[in-house]
């Protein structure tokens, strides 16, 4: 049983760290250009260091493969790996670094049966180890070697052999095939989903139809729910004013506050003239008085024009309705269902 170091000549495995795996209780292989050999005898942990190689692969892992007595097992590989391999795309797109042209992959396998993957420090699925190792390492052994009998393998051997004159070629044309594999597929979706897509149009159309019949405004509901507010509480809005504009400056009312204040400042005037501070609290009583007048004179405009309009309240309270159906079904504020509606117009067309 041997595992190459790297199926890809662009990588190179530096080290490979075991904790606790099987039998081994701690290992560290460092591994250095060429042809690296591993014996042993029966038993002294060979195939914990296959095992390892599949863990790192994305395979299964086995809860009795943690040692007994551990909580956990802990296998870790360090690669040296070219800028444009395409382990380097897989592990940056997963939010995953690579440190001076070296990724670092690793497993844990926990006791209780859970297990982790890791790719250059960022969490991952197990699944995007295979796809990351699937180009840096190969496992032979009695009936396990299958790369050679993908087509994709043997395509890829023969343009290895063709040399750089074809590989300039092959690398023209690859964006182009690309491109007309999306456009077959595009073409195949069109042709196959022609009744989902026919459906998907009357969807949109009620939808699009429905909200242009209400024709919403941007932030239009949060003023329609101001002034529902005002009118639904109109009389009680009024009465209070008056009643304020009473207290405060009430005509002939000896209670009210500004003839309490007025009262006051007369004294305070009369007794002015002989102590500075007094004289300035007397100020200050005054300007409460001009304040008195001031509010009091607002209060009463405020009364009279507050809206007794039934009528308007249905309105703005139909209004609302409305807009609230499209929420429901649209979103659930006016915006998204503003974004909504421009999204699916430009699906439609």
């Amino acid at each position: 049983m041997t595992a190459s170091r790297s199926a890809d000549p662009r990588s190179i495995w530096e080290r490979l760290s075991l904790r606790n795996l099987g039998v081994i209780e701690s290992a560290e292989l460092e591994l250095s250009a060429g042809f690296t050999v591993i014996t042993g005898e029966t038993g002294a942990g060979k195939t914990m260091v296959v095992t390892a190689l599949g863990l790192l692969r994305g395979e299964r892992a086995d809860l009795g493969l943690v040692r007994r007595g551990s909580d956990q097992a802990r296998v870790e590989a360090s690669i040296g790996v070219r800028p444009d391999a395409a382990a380097v795309a897989v592990v940056e797109e997963a939010g995953g670094q690579i440190d001076d042209d070296v990724v670092i992959l690793g497993r844990v396998l926990s006791a209780q049966g859970r297990s982790r993957a890791v790719a250059g420090g960022a969490t991952v699925p197990a699944a995007l180890l295979a796809e990351v190792t699937d180009e840096l390492v190969a496992v032979h052994g009695q009936s396990d070697q299958h790369r050679l009998l993908r087509a994709a393998e043997q395509r890829a051997a023969l343009d290895r052999f063709a040399g750089e004159e074809f590989a300039a070629v092959a690398a023209r044309y690859a964006p182009i095939y690309t491109r007309w594999l999306t456009v077959e597929r595009t073409l195949d979706d069109l042709r196959t989903h022609a009744q989902e897509r026919a459906r998907e149009l009357d969807v949109l159309r009620f939808g699009l139809d429905e909200v242009a019949a209400v024709d919403p405004q941007a932030g239009e509901d949060e003023a329609l729910k101001a002034e529902e507010g005002r009118l639904a509480h109109s009389e009680s809005l009024a009465r209070a004013a008056s009643i304020a504009h009473q207290a405060l400056v009430g005509d002939m009312d000896v209670t009210s506050a500004r003839t309490t204040v007025a009262e006051a400042t007369a004294q305070l005037r009369e007794a002015g003239g002989h102590d500075p501070e007094l004289d300035a609290l007397a100020d200050r009583v005054f300007e409460i008085g001009i304040l008195l007048d001031e509010v009091g004179a607002e209060l009463g405009s405020y009364s009279e024009q507050v809206e007794l309009d039934p009528e308007r309240l249905a309105e703005l309270q139909e209004r609302r309705a409305a807009l609230a159906s499209l929420q429901r079904k649209y979103g659930p504020t006016l915006d998204d269902v503003l974004a909504w509606a421009d999204k699916s117009s430009a699906r439609l067309g």
